[in-house]
Formats: C-alpha cells, structure tokens, sequence
C-alpha cells in the first residue's frame, strides 16, 4: 500500500514516479484540472506524480493564500483540500470555494474526528479522506466525484431536462436549480440526492442506498456523510427545516420527495 504516513512507495508492480520533463510532457495530454492545497511538500509531490500518470493536470498551491488566487485565475474539475495549511485556513478556503462554484472538493486532512468530517462536509466538502491514506483511494474518489459532476454532459437527447415539484425547478441540461425563479446553488453531492429524489418521487430509499447511488461506493455504516448532506440540501430548498416539504424522513427506513406538495 502507498501511504502519507511514512512517504515510502512500493514501486513493485506500480507505475514509476515521472521526471519533472515527464511531468511537464504530461500536462499537454491532461483532460482535467486539479487545485491540490497542501502545504507538505513530501504529500503534494507523491500526489502530483501520481495523478499525473493518470493523465490529470496538477496546479499546486502551499497556502490558502495561494490557493485562492489559483481558484479566482482557472477553472478546475475538482479541488483536494488540506485543512491545516497557513496564511488562510482550509475551512475558510472551503467557505471562499463554496460562495464562488460548485466544483467538486475532496478534504484529505490528519483531522480524522467525527465533529471535524462533519464540519467540513457540513461547509460544503464533497467528500473526506483521512491521513494517512491509500494514494488508490484518493485515485478512485477522484474519478468517481469528476464522473458525477461530467455526466450530465452525457445526457441523452430522449431524457428529460426539466424536474419540478412544488416552486423547485431542476435544469439537468444547464446543472441549475430554481425556486420561485431564484436560483439554488448546491454541490454535486447535493444535486445527485435532490435529482435521484426527483426522478424516484414515491420511492423511500435507505440511508445506504442513496450513499451507494450518489458517492458510487461501498457503505460501510457511516450515516454521517449522508446526513450531513440532506441537513445542508434541506437549509438551502426549505422554508422550515423543521418542517420540511421537499425531503421527507421515513423514520426507521430513509429518505423520500414530500407529496403533498
């Protein structure tokens, strides 16, 4: 296994580091950009190497500072998040991401507490990977969160682009969400849920079926990743989330779209 704990790289097998020329080759081939903040020169370097042999482009930032004015300069498929980095903290850098796109955004921190991973997908995080971490892991969430946020591109032409319900109005050709004409700005992860409602009105689905529907991953009995993303859907689509209309919890079972709209 390749970790960040102690830096070694089992090369037995696996593809080889890429020289600096390599790598400067490779970013001419590269179909998707990556914002990788992470002030551990030792981390972003094995990261970088490693998603460059996987055809990504790799902008490289070692503060908040720094990261933020890479976000305001390019456009990028997907940002990796260091939380404890100087000058701008990765919550704050999390925050400034949120109120400008709906990039996907991938915490990979040594913050490994429930209070930290809810925090953080509770501001808008898509996703949290903890150190140290398999560099197959942060692979795969990579390509499963940019999958989700491109397939709509895919769409086919017989499918339908409009879903409705009460004043919630859902644009799958332009990825926009509208109530009462005022837009709706969700994350990917958001969109998935609220779309997989949508299409499914009168279905109650599980806690563990919409993780495996909408991250595309084994569950593994953390409800926390999904409950944190309905608490933030339903502040964002509610008039009283204490009364909610649109996202209706079927106790002891799931989820479900209200139908007394």
């Amino acid at each position: 296994m390749i970790t960040c704990q102690n830096h070694v790289v089992d090369v037995q097998g696996r593809k080889k580091l890429l020289t600096a020329e390599e790598r400067r080759k490779k970013q001419f081939m590269n179909k998707h950009k990556i914002l990788l903040i992470e002030d551990d020169t030792e981390i972003s370097e094995m990261l970088t190497n490693y998603l460059m042999t996987e055809n990504y482009e790799v902008i490289c930032a070692a503060d908040g500072q720094e990261a933020c004015n890479q976000f305001d300069t390019s456009t990028f498929s997907l940002v990796l998040l260091d939380l404890m980095i100087p000058k701008i903290s990765g919550m704050d850098v999390m925050q400034y991401i949120r109120k400008n796109s709906v990039v996907p955004v991938i915490i990979v921190s040594a913050k490994d507490t429930e209070a930290d991973k809810t925090l953080g997908l509770g501001l808008g995080a898509d996703d949290y990977i903890t150190k140290p971490f398999s560099v197959a892991e942060v692979l795969a969430r990579i390509k499963a969160n940019i999958r989700r946020t491109t397939q709509y591109d895919n769409t086919s032409v017989t499918a339908p682009t409009i879903l409705a319900t009460g004043d919630l109005v859902m644009n799958l050709s332009d990825y926009s969400i509208t109530k009462k004409g005022k837009n709706i700005e969700l994350t990917a992860k958001e969109f998935d849920i609220l779309k997989l409602l949508l299409q499914n009105p009168k279905k109650v689905y599980t806690k563990e079926q919409i993780y495996s529907l909408v991250w595309n991953d084994a569950y593994l009995g953390d409800e926390n990743a999904v409950n944190v993303h309905i608490s933030r859907l339903r502040n964002k689509i509610e008039d009283d989330t204490r009364n909610p209309r649109y996202i209706l919890t079927v106790w002891g079972i799931g989820y479900k779209l209200g139908d007394t709209l």
